[in-house]
């Protein structure tokens, strides 16, 4: 790092949300901000006035002279890809090249606030915020040119960014039109926007704007980041959940050269010039600690439904769908049971922090920014405005980075030591101490009436969560509740939440009603449905399947299907079972997906298949093994995740629907493996699995 860029460093630390523009001056400039030189594009970034609202177009978008277009969003990347789609639809309605876009994400004092990003909400929300502050930017850079040229605004065009009239052969540059003028109008929530079948930028598989810095290895994620005179921390933890510290004799540690403990209260850590001595130091430390009894495994789910809230006082649903169960010949009841499982992100989490005077800076791979700069401003007794947290495109998250962890135990520890801190969980911090997908009981029962309609649906969930819990087949009556619970273990966020369990459950169940009615599941389903998005996607993806083909000897093929988060997925999967060595083996898989308006397709493909592939973990291995608080399997090596050996032939068929906004894509798609794969295990061998994962029950995977 050259003196240059060290002095940049140390003088951009100290500006607050607030003095930026004070330090600025008058007029639009430009500065190199630590934003631009950790992991975001060359085009330099622009500030923008922090006393603007947020409603104003200058807080989302800002044109340079040069004709550049900075965009602000507290959106971040976490491999789903949005620097890129969202780019897309700013290039549509501004009708600029993308290649002149940069995209500021994830800095809290640059762009506008953000809660996270998370729920897929990325397209759906941001993507309309973004397309109409840059069609009310185009709106007002028309009208600008109309007065400059004293002609109709009527007889201009936009085109490459430029302001067009045909009838003079003029033109003018976006830049020449804002040269020294922040545009600070409103932005028009009734402005026009270019339709979906119009998109000539969005609706493209253009490739990921900034891949060249991935694979050259020039972006820099948080691990990888060196601030001058900085250095390297491990905090002290617990072997177990449960525990908690009665004594800890640092003073073997502290003898160390060049380490300093770092004690306040339960927290302890230490500060060396490089993780190993760090790692050193921490084995020094000589720690007593006192555990209480704490559930395991083994009883897990009889402990969640113990625990658990009763929820609602029954307003007759319940009595209702009990007594029309009661009374029917054809009924079944599931009993479901998912294990906890972890997020495994590529890169575990991280943090960076720099304090100067009473202002901090912290650079952490998260998915809530601005949350984490709550937290922090929460942990050392400051205002918001006295902490900037900036997000470098992180190596996935899964729903598993809402904390900031790492950022106070970094910021806690550079604030005692006077410097710099990096702070990097290792693999097995990440397993132990990053929150897991909650475990979940779930209760069913089903009732067909003589016609074979669903007569009766009782469906309660215990701990896991209620997304995806609504029936989505007509049903005669209905109770469905969710009761949370205590849980033992740290539990949070993961793709798709609960809905994988909840979609689970119900696939399960409606395969297994069309069985005891002897008729084809497709069908069965078919005749439930009244919403045709969802009947498409499982004619779609049983026509790519063949699901009336003929199966081979020891096949079987398995249907489901999903809606989550707007969109729908339907999966088909066939498997194939060797009774004499027990071996199953996953054949192929075929999915169709509706999200709406599809802006990159060949991103979305990649989100699909990513989702899928997550799914299958999740559906045959993936689960948390833990004994009186502690966790038996924290290694890659002990905890099974999908490798390439278990990666089956997989056929997505996206749907596009024009006359549909776009959904979010990140999560749907992860819910129709599991109960896929299980009702194709249903058909290949009669065997009915109700737990998750599967394969620990008896079959075993090649």
């Amino acid at each position: 790092m050259d003196k240059s860029t060290t002095a940049t460093l140390e003088n951009t630390a100290t500006i607050t949300r607030r003095n930026f523009f004070r330090l600025l001056g008058g007029g639009v400039a430009v500065v190199v901000s630590q934003s631009c030189i950790y992991g975001w594009a060359d085009s330099p970034a622009v500030g923008k006035d922090l006393t603007v609202d947020d409603d104003s177009i200058a807080a989302w978008i800002h044109i340079h002279e040069d004709g550049k277009v900075s965009v602000f969003t507290g959106k971040v990347e976490v491999g789903q890809n949005i620097r890129t789609s969202l780019a897309q639809v700013v290039a549509e309605e501004l009708f600029v090249s993308i290649q002149r876009i940069t995209m500021i994400m994830g800095d809290t004092l640059m762009t506008p606030y953000d809660a996270g990003t998370f729920g897929s909400r990325s397209i759906p929300y941001m993507g309309p915020q973004l397309r109409k502050a840059a069609a009310s930017l185009r709106k007002a850079l028309l009208e600008k040119a109309a007065k400059a040229l004293k002609v109709p605004v009527e007889s201009l065009r936009t085109e490459a960014g430029e302001i067009v009239h045909d009838a003079s052969n003029s033109t003018l540059p976006y830049g020449s039109l804002t040269r020294g003028e922040k545009l600070l109008l409103p932005i028009d929530e009734e402005v026009a926007l270019i339709a979906a079948d119009s998109w000539t930028v969005a609706g493209t598989s253009v490739p990921k704007v900034n891949g060249h810095d991935f694979v050259t290895g020039k972006h820099q994620y948080t691990s990888d980041m060196a601030l001058p005179d900085m250095v390297y921390g491990k905090i002290l933890r617990a072997p177990a959940y449960g525990m908690t510290l009665v004594a800890a004799d640092i003073e073997k540690a502290r003898t160390i050269p060049g380490v300093t403990v770092v004690e306040a209260g339960d927290f302890i850590g230490v500060v060396a010039p490089d993780p190993q001595m760090a790692t050193n130091a921490l084995a020094a430390i000589s720690v007593q600690w006192d555990a209480s009894p704490q559930p395991s495994k083994a009883d897990i789910f009889s402990y969640l439904k113990e625990n658990a809230q009763q929820g609602r006082e029954d307003d007759g649903t319940q009595r209702e769908t009990r007594r029309v169960f009661d009374a029917s010949e054809n009924r079944l009841e599931h009993r479901v049971e998912v294990q906890y499982i972890a997020h495994v992100p590529l890169e575990p989490r991280a943090a960076v922090a720099q304090w100067d005077g009473s202002q901090l800076t912290v650079w952490t791979g998260t998915q809530r920014p601005f949350g984490v700069q709550e937290e922090l401003a929460g942990a050392f007794s400051v205002a918001k405005e006295q902490v900037r947290v900036i997000m470098p495109d992180t190596g996935s998250a899964y729903g598993g980075k809402h904390s900031g962890e790492a950022a106070v135990e970094a910021a806690r520890l550079a604030k005692a030591v006077g410097k710099a801190v990096k702070v990097v969980w290792t693999r097995e911090e990440e397993f132990k101490w990053a929150y897991f997908r909650p475990a979940g009981l779930i209760e069913v029962a089903a009732a067909l009436d003589s016609d074979g309609s669903i007569a009766s649906w009782e469906f309660h969930n215990y701990n896991s969560g209620n997304a995806g819990i609504d029936f989505p087949y007509r049903a005669r009556t209905k109770h469905i509740q969710y009761h949370p619970s205590r849980t033992p273990l740290k539990q949070g966020s993961y793709r798709g939440l609960a809905a994988t369990a909840n979609v689970f459950a119900i696939e399960c169940m409606m395969d297994d009603l069309a069985r005891q009615l002897r008729v084809d599941p497709l069908d069965f389903r078919l005749r439930q449905l009244t919403d045709e998005r969802m009947q498409a996607v499982l004619e779609t993806a049983a026509e790519r399947f063949g699901w009336k083909e003929a199966k081979a000897a020891g096949h079987g093929f398995g249907i489901a299907c999903g809606f989550v988060k707007n969109s729908y997925i339907a999966t088909c999967a066939e498997v194939a079972y060797d009774r004499s060595d027990e071996q199953l083996h996953v054949i192929r898989l075929v999915a169709a997906y509706d999200c709406g308006a599809i802006v990159n397709p060949k991103h979305l493909e990649n989100q699909v298949l990513g989702a899928i592939l997550q799914g299958l973990g999740g559906a045959l291995f993936e689960e948390i093994d833990f004994r009186d608080g502690r966790i038996l399997n924290p290694t890659l090596s002990s905890y099974r995740v999908p490798r390439f050996s278990d990666i089956p032939p997989l056929d997505i068929v996206l749907i596009g629907r024009k006359d549909v906004p776009s959904a979010g894509a990140g999560e749907t798609p992860i819910v129709g493996t599991a109960p896929a794969i299980r009702n194709a295990i249903a058909d290949a061998t009669g065997i009915k699995l109700h737990k998750l994962p599967m394969i620990p029950q008896g079959l075993k995977n090649n």
